[in-house]
Protein backbone atom coordinates (compact mmCIF):
# COMPACT_ATOMS: atom_id res chain seq x y z
CA UNK A 1 0.00 0.00 0.00
CA UNK A 2 1.22 3.78 -0.54
CA UNK A 3 2.50 5.79 2.18
CA UNK A 4 -0.50 7.01 4.56
CA UNK A 5 -0.89 10.51 6.03
CA UNK A 6 -2.98 10.04 9.27
CA UNK A 7 -4.72 12.31 11.57
CA UNK A 8 -6.55 10.91 14.98
CA UNK A 9 -9.66 13.15 16.31
CA UNK A 10 -10.95 11.75 19.29
CA UNK A 11 -11.94 8.17 18.62
CA UNK A 12 -12.06 8.77 14.96
CA UNK A 13 -8.51 7.47 12.49
CA UNK A 14 -8.96 9.16 9.18
CA UNK A 15 -6.03 8.12 6.48
CA UNK A 16 -5.44 10.15 3.19
CA UNK A 17 -3.29 7.78 0.77
CA UNK A 18 -0.50 9.93 -1.37
CA UNK A 19 -1.18 7.74 -4.27
CA UNK A 20 -4.12 9.37 -4.89
CA UNK A 21 -5.62 12.95 -5.91
CA UNK A 22 -8.82 14.29 -4.21
CA UNK A 23 -11.73 16.19 -4.71
CA UNK A 24 -12.90 18.99 -2.14
CA UNK A 25 -15.78 17.12 -1.86
CA UNK A 26 -14.41 14.12 -0.45
CA UNK A 27 -13.93 11.74 -3.71
CA UNK A 28 -10.67 9.91 -4.25
CA UNK A 29 -9.21 9.17 -7.85
CA UNK A 30 -6.17 6.90 -8.04
CA UNK A 31 -4.37 6.96 -12.03
CA UNK A 32 -3.75 3.62 -13.15
CA UNK A 33 -2.18 3.99 -16.92
CA UNK A 34 -5.32 5.73 -19.11
CA UNK A 35 -7.56 4.51 -16.21
CA UNK A 36 -8.20 5.86 -13.35
CA UNK A 37 -10.30 4.33 -10.33
CA UNK A 38 -13.15 6.39 -8.15
CA UNK A 39 -14.42 6.24 -4.74
CA UNK A 40 -14.75 8.28 -1.37
CA UNK A 41 -12.70 9.28 1.27
CA UNK A 42 -12.25 7.99 4.59
CA UNK A 43 -13.32 11.11 6.28
CA UNK A 44 -16.85 10.90 4.23
CA UNK A 45 -17.36 7.32 4.83
CA UNK A 46 -16.75 8.06 8.27
CA UNK A 47 -19.42 11.00 8.67
CA UNK A 48 -21.63 9.30 6.51
CA UNK A 49 -21.59 6.33 8.79
CA UNK A 50 -22.63 2.27 7.87
CA UNK A 51 -23.36 2.58 4.51
CA UNK A 52 -26.08 0.37 3.70
CA UNK A 53 -27.24 0.88 -0.21
CA UNK A 54 -24.96 1.93 -3.11
CA UNK A 55 -27.23 3.16 -6.25
CA UNK A 56 -24.99 2.96 -9.49
CA UNK A 57 -26.49 5.16 -12.48
CA UNK A 58 -26.67 3.70 -15.69
CA UNK A 59 -24.67 6.45 -17.55
CA UNK A 60 -21.71 5.41 -19.38
CA UNK A 61 -19.33 8.52 -19.55
CA UNK A 62 -19.05 11.24 -17.12
CA UNK A 63 -17.51 14.58 -16.68
CA UNK A 64 -15.43 15.78 -13.80
CA UNK A 65 -18.72 16.80 -11.15
CA UNK A 66 -21.08 14.72 -12.63
CA UNK A 67 -23.04 12.53 -10.06
CA UNK A 68 -21.37 9.14 -10.23
CA UNK A 69 -23.05 6.94 -7.60
CA UNK A 70 -25.40 7.58 -4.85
CA UNK A 71 -24.90 6.36 -1.53
CA UNK A 72 -27.65 6.09 1.56
CA UNK A 73 -26.69 5.60 4.95
CA UNK A 74 -28.36 5.73 8.26
CA UNK A 75 -27.45 9.46 8.71
CA UNK A 76 -27.34 10.74 5.26
CA UNK A 77 -28.24 10.38 1.44
CA UNK A 78 -25.16 11.71 -0.47
CA UNK A 79 -24.44 11.94 -4.18
CA UNK A 80 -21.06 10.71 -4.94
CA UNK A 81 -19.19 13.21 -7.67
CA UNK A 82 -16.72 12.44 -10.23
CA UNK A 83 -13.64 13.67 -9.61
CA UNK A 84 -12.84 12.96 -13.15
CA UNK A 85 -13.96 12.81 -16.84
CA UNK A 86 -13.83 9.19 -18.28
CA UNK A 87 -15.60 6.86 -19.69
CA UNK A 88 -17.56 3.93 -17.86
CA UNK A 89 -15.15 0.58 -17.37
CA UNK A 90 -16.89 -1.00 -14.55
CA UNK A 91 -18.92 -0.29 -11.59
CA UNK A 92 -17.75 -2.32 -8.24
CA UNK A 93 -20.42 -4.71 -8.32
CA UNK A 94 -19.76 -6.20 -4.89
CA UNK A 95 -20.85 -3.00 -3.41
CA UNK A 96 -24.42 -4.13 -4.69
CA UNK A 97 -24.38 -7.37 -2.01
CA UNK A 98 -21.85 -5.59 -0.06
CA UNK A 99 -21.98 -1.62 0.56
CA UNK A 100 -20.09 -1.76 3.72
CA UNK A 101 -16.82 -2.36 1.77
CA UNK A 102 -16.67 1.46 1.18
CA UNK A 103 -16.56 1.56 5.42
CA UNK A 104 -14.23 -1.01 5.83
CA UNK A 105 -11.45 -0.13 2.80
CA UNK A 106 -12.82 3.02 0.94
CA UNK A 107 -9.39 3.44 -0.61
CA UNK A 108 -9.14 -0.58 -1.62
CA UNK A 109 -12.02 -3.03 -1.98
CA UNK A 110 -14.29 -0.36 -1.16
CA UNK A 111 -13.64 1.55 -4.56
CA UNK A 112 -16.85 2.68 -6.61
CA UNK A 113 -16.02 2.94 -10.27
CA UNK A 114 -13.64 2.88 -13.03
CA UNK A 115 -12.95 5.09 -15.48
CA UNK A 116 -11.14 5.46 -18.90
CA UNK A 117 -9.65 8.98 -18.15
CA UNK A 118 -10.87 11.35 -20.97
CA UNK A 119 -9.61 14.96 -19.95
CA UNK A 120 -7.44 13.87 -17.37
CA UNK A 121 -4.59 17.17 -17.70
CA UNK A 122 -7.42 18.86 -17.36
CA UNK A 123 -9.45 17.37 -14.61
CA UNK A 124 -6.23 16.98 -12.70
CA UNK A 125 -5.85 20.58 -12.23
CA UNK A 126 -9.03 21.04 -10.61
CA UNK A 127 -7.90 18.23 -7.77
CA UNK A 128 -5.96 18.50 -4.36
CA UNK A 129 -3.08 16.70 -3.67
CA UNK A 130 -2.90 14.05 -0.70
CA UNK A 131 -1.16 16.97 1.56
CA UNK A 132 -3.59 19.88 0.75
CA UNK A 133 -6.66 17.56 0.90
CA UNK A 134 -5.43 16.32 4.64
CA UNK A 135 -4.93 20.10 5.76
CA UNK A 136 -8.65 20.48 4.28
CA UNK A 137 -9.53 17.81 5.63
CA UNK A 138 -8.26 18.00 9.24
CA UNK A 139 -10.35 21.77 8.97
CA UNK A 140 -13.74 19.26 7.95
CA UNK A 141 -13.14 16.58 10.83
CA UNK A 142 -13.23 19.13 13.34
CA UNK A 143 -16.11 21.31 12.21
CA UNK A 144 -18.26 18.01 11.51
CA UNK A 145 -17.05 16.21 15.25
CA UNK A 146 -16.59 18.69 17.45
CA UNK A 147 -18.59 18.14 20.87
CA UNK A 148 -21.91 20.31 20.52
CA UNK A 149 -22.27 22.49 23.80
Amino acid sequence: MADVLEYQYDKYHFQVPTDCLYAAYDAWVRVEGDEAVVGITDYLQTKMGDIAFAEMPSASAFEQDDILATLESTKATVDVTAPASGELVAFNSDLEEHPELINQDPYGRGWIARLRLTDWEGDRAMLLSPEAYFELMKEKVVKAFAEKP
